[in-house]
């Protein structure tokens, strides 16, 4: 074995394992543009010889080799405590392999035939998640500062997702956001965009279960006038106005599958197309996303591709729910009551013991946006120096509301109500009568009904521009 240079010493080095010849050649002519030194194996026992002599940063890996499947090998390296990066090989449009080789382990598949800036925008992405998963893994557990970027919140958990946020913001790596809904997933988004290097580039956000799924594929990549009923103008999508900044991406669950087969067009290729046009052009925009779902288990049900997690997934961030951040929810509760009480001129100064005993009870279902929207409660109704106990809702800590619906009045029975009776009216109907009929009973005041309804008035603005948008063609 050559001796390494001194100045490729400080290149992480990465194994090619490829049986063909002239493959492992191009691959490694490849490999040579990248900030990478690199060294083939031919085998199964080649390759099994160079991890345990070189621990090599990453491995790419044809997966039908001479003496056995390339499966084995990262099962192997797993087993052998190895933390190297796969990127398995397959061939063209063997799916189902690429999806067998990420179960295994493998962080990334390419799909023959590739070129050379496919391999090295892929290898770089990998070698960069294992950077950071080290990182993460040996930082200290000291308590830092208890705001960050839009976030409150002193406890270990938040702690842990500022660094996280940081360090994803210094890549260029997708990045995967799950979390409850109401735990802040796009302010996480906005946090990362401000502190990378795409600052100067614009931040579009885009709630895909807020815009009517004949309508997504537009509003993503745009259209040309003409393409649909409606479309009298040509239109940019949110893809091409985030060319050199971020694209947020939020409840991406929520997504049609047909549209995520031309997202993940886009994702690989950073190619695109507007709908009715032929033309296609190239977008430099990072990619976020968010989901309140569980999105492995989408995949397991078939309402989400598993190829496209895979692609998104590569710095994963888990948003912890409010009820998990002990004494932050005192921290918020107090930094709420000071901002709407200059908002509302009123005289509150903080929370009776009782009262903070209460908010620290409660479980916030709704997370941090229910206990904004409480606390604005509390101040647009009350006043006083201290919030008591007896001037919160009743219904925020779990026992309240099974006691409110056991005393309470039988609502009056309308028309409406009596017809809905014999029949099962879609939760979207339902959802929509109930905001227009809370806005309707405030006088047209959104915010109020908002704040009556428990939701954040961007909820209703959200709902009320897709039931107004047209229906494309």
């Amino acid at each position: 074995m050559k001796p390494v240079p001194v100045s490729q010493k400080a290149k992480p080095l990465v194994l090619l394992v490829e049986d063909t010849a002239p493959l492992a050649q191009l691959y490694l002519e490849y490999l040579k543009s990248a900030p990478v030194r690199a060294q083939a194996a031919a085998t199964l026992a080649k390759a099994k010889e160079a991890l345990a002599a070189l621990r090599p940063a990453a491995v790419v890996l044809d997966l039908e080799l001479p003496d056995g499947n390339g499966l084995d090998l990262i099962d192997w390296a797993r087993g052998a405590g190895l933390d190297s990066a796969f990127i398995v090989i397959t061939a063209h449009g063997s799916i189902n392999a690429a999806v067998d080789a990420m179960r295994a382990g493998a962080q990334d598949f390419l799909a023959k035939p590739f070129d050379a800036e496919r391999l090295v925008t892929t290898l770089t992405n990998a070698l960069e998640r294992r950077r950071l998963s080290r990182i993460v893994e040996t930082l200290g557990t000291e308590l830092g500062d208890d705001k960050f970027e839009g976030f409150i919140g002193a406890d270990l958990s938040m702690q842990a997702v500022y660094r996280v946020i940081d360090l994803a913001a210094k890549s260029r790596s997708t990045v995967f956001i799950t979390g409850e809904s109401g735990t802040g997933k796009e302010v996480c988004a906005e946090a990362i965009h401000r502190r990378g290097s795409r600052r100067a580039g614009a931040f579009v956000a885009l709630n895909c279960g807020a815009v009517p799924k004949e309508l997504m594929e537009s509003e993503i990549f745009g259209h040309v006038k003409g393409a649909f009923t409606g479309a009298t103008a040509d239109r940019e999508g949110a893809a091409s106005r985030a060319d050199g900044g971020t694209l947020f991406l939020d409840e991406l669950c929520e997504m049609d599958l047909a549209l995520q087969v031309k997202l993940l067009r886009f994702v690989q290729t950073g190619m695109v197309q507007p709908v009715g046009s032929d033309k296609s052009r190239k977008v430099d925009a990072r990619i976020i996303c968010a989901t309140n779902r569980n999105p492995l288990a989408e995949v397991e049900t078939g309402r989400f591709r598993e190829d496209l997690y895979y692609r998104l997934h590569v710095i994963p961030i888990q948003l912890p729910a409010l009820r998990e951040r002990g004494s932050d929810v005192l921290l918020l509760a107090r930094h709420f009551l000071a901002e709407f009480s200059r908002e509302e001129g009123r005289r509150f100064q903080g929370f009776s013991p009782e009262a903070e005993a209460r908010l620290c009870a409660s479980p916030w279902p709704g997370n941090v946006r229910q206990l904004q929207n409480v606390i604005r409660q509390t101040v647009v109704v009350h006043d006083g120096d201290l919030v008591t106990e007896a001037m919160l809702p009743a219904d925020i800590d779990g026992e309240r509301p099974a006691e409110a619906a056991r005393t309470a009045k039988p609502a009056p029975v309308s028309a409406s109500t009596a017809a809905a009776a014999d029949e099962i009216v879609p939760l979207a109907q339902l959802e929509r009568q109930a905001i227009e009929h809370a806005i309707e009973l405030c006088g047209g005041n959104m915010t109020e009904a908002a704040i009556r309804l428990g939701v954040n008035v961007s909820t209703i603005y959200r709902k009320r521009q897709s039931w107004a948008a047209p229906a494309a063609q």
